[in-house]
């Protein structure tokens, strides 16, 4: 899962949200670090939804201009779960050979 995808899903967790709702909660999120283009963000959108991992919530029309609400699917939430299980592994993985590597320089009396 990419890292876009992984974001999208967890902007949607706890509400549906329209394109730009979405947009603004990655970067949140991401602290700022990731601000999806609008191109990315349908991109992802579509692979998403054609996975069954969201569909649309609704349709709105305001100011003039239609926008949809995108949703979390039960399907979405398990995938979301288990892709943040997978990375936790990996970054405990790091972090107890991180660990292991600045023990070893202190041993040993070097820089690591």
């Amino acid at each position: 899962m990419t890292e876009a995808a992984f974001l999208v899903l967890t902007a949607l967790v706890d509400e549906p949200r329209h394109g730009y709702g979405i947009v603004r909660e990655v970067e949140k999120l991401s602290t700022g670090r990731v601000r999806l283009k609008v191109g990315t963000l349908y991109g992802v959108l579509d692979r998403l939804a054609a996975d069954e991992l969201v569909t649309l919530d609704r349709e709105e029309v305001q100011q003039g201009r239609l926008r949809r609400y995108y949703r979390l699917t039960d399907s979405g939430a398990t995938a979301l779960e288990a892709e943040a299980v997978r990375l936790a592994e990996n970054v405990r993985s790091a972090t107890d050979r991180l660990s292991a590597r600045h023990r070893r320089a202190i041993t040993a009396g070097g820089a690591a």
